[in-house]
C-alpha cells in the first residue's frame, strides 16, 4: 500500500516528544510546517547569498545587534543562528528514524529580520535517503541507498555542499579559520544525536557511535577540522548520565570572561566539568 504521508513527517513526529527539538520550517510539495509569520523579513537563499556577497553583510548586521563583540564568538554565534536547525534536522532525523534528510544549498532559505536577527530557516525540498526495505522507498522524494554507510555518506556530502557557501563566506570575511567553523558543525552534529538519546533514555554510546560515523563521512566529504568531540559519561548508572566535550571551542568565554568556560568546553578541566554535570542530575532544569 502506498504511503499517504510525506517521509519527512516521521522526523517531525519522532522529534515531538523531545524537550529540545529545533527543526527548520519545511515548505515542499506534500508537506508544510511553516507557521504564520509576523513582521518584515528579507529572504536569502544559501547559494545566492554567497554568490552575491550577502554573507558578509548579514554577518555584520547580525553581530552589530546581537554579537558579543569578539570575532571568534561572533562567528560561531552567526553559524548557530543559521545552521542549528538544518543540522538538527539531519542529525536527529537520521538517529531517530533511520532516514536522512538531504539538504541542498538551493533549497535552504534564511529570513533576515529588521533587527538583524534571523527567523527559523526554511527548507524547500523534502528529499530523503532511505534503505531499500523502507516503506517510503517508492516515494518520489526518497533516494534509495544500499546501506547505512551509504546513507551517512550521502547525508554528509549534502551537508558539506549546503553549508560550504556560508562557512567559506564567514571565513573570508572574518579570517576565522575554516577548521574552527567546521569544527563547530562537527560538534553540534554529535550533540544533536546524543541529546535525543539521552532525553529518551536510549543507549548513549550507540547514538554517539552513529554520530561518529556521520562525522567521519562529513570529514571525508570535505569538512576540515582539527579535533573530534568526545563522549563524557559522568554518572554511568543514570539514564541521562552521559554528555560530551566539544572538539572545538565556541569561544563564548572571550565574550563573557566572568562566566568562563562552558561545561562542554575542551579548555575546561574534566573535574570541574564532572561536578557541573552532576548538577544537571540534581536539577534537571539546568540540562539541555
Amino acid at each position: 500500500m502506498a504511503l499517504t504521508e510525506h517521509p519527512l513527517q516521521t522526523v517531525v513526529d519522532a522529534c515531538a516528544p523531545l524537550h529540545f527539538a529545533p527543526l527548520p520550517d519545511i515548505r515542499t510539495a506534500g508537506f508544510r510546517s511553516v507557521p504564520a509569520r509576523h513582521g518584515t523579513e528579507t529572504w536569502y537563499r544559501t547559494d545566492l547569498m554567497a554568490a552575491e556577497g550577502d554573507v558578509a553583510v548579514l554577518f555584520d548586521r547580525y553581530t552589530a545587534q546581537h554579537g558579543p563583540g569578539h570575532t571568534l564568538p561572533n562567528s560561531t554565534r552567526f553559524l548557530r543562528a543559521l545552521l542549528r536547525e538544518p543540522i538538527f534536522l539531519v542529525s536527529a532525523g537520521l538517529y531517530l528514524t533511520g532516514r536522512a534528510p538531504l539538504l541542498a544549498r538551493e533549497h535552504l532559505w534564511f529570513p533576515s529580520l529588521s533587527d538583524g536577527s534571523f527567523g527559523p530557516p526554511t527548507v524547500t525540498s523534502g528529499q530523503m535517503a532511505v534503505l531499500p526495505d523502507d516503506p517510503a522507498a517508492d516515494h518520489p522524494d526518497t533516494v534509495v541507498v544500499a546501506s547505512e554507510a551509504a546513507m551517512e555518506t550521502l547525508a554528509a556530502e549534502r551537508m558539506v555542499h549546503a553549508f560550504s557557501p556560508i562557512i567559506d563566506g564567514v571565513a573570508r570575511h572574518t579570517r576565522v579559520g575554516a577548521r574552527t567553523l567546521w569544527g563547530w558543525v562537527l560538534d553540534i552534529l554529535h550533540f544533536y544525536m546524543l541529546n535525543p538519546a539521552r532525553f529518551l533514555g536510549h543507549d548513549a554510546e550507540a547514538a554517539w557511535n552513529r554520530a561518529s560515523r556521520l562525522g567521519d563521512a562529513l570529514i571525508e566529504a570535505g569538512a576540515r577540522t582539527r579535533t573530534r568531540p568526545r563522549i563524557f559519561p559522568f554518572s554511568e548508572e543514570h539514564p541521562r548520565g552521559t554528555w560530551a566535550v566539544r572538539g572545538t571551542c565556541c569561544f563564548d568565554y572571550k565574550a563573557d570572561p566572568e562566566h568562563g568556560f562552558c561545561v562542554t568546553c575542551p579548555l575546561k578541566s574534566d573535574s570541574d566539568r564532572h561536578e557541573e554535570f552532576q548538577e544537571w542530575l540534581r536539577d534537571p532544569t539546568l540540562a539541555p
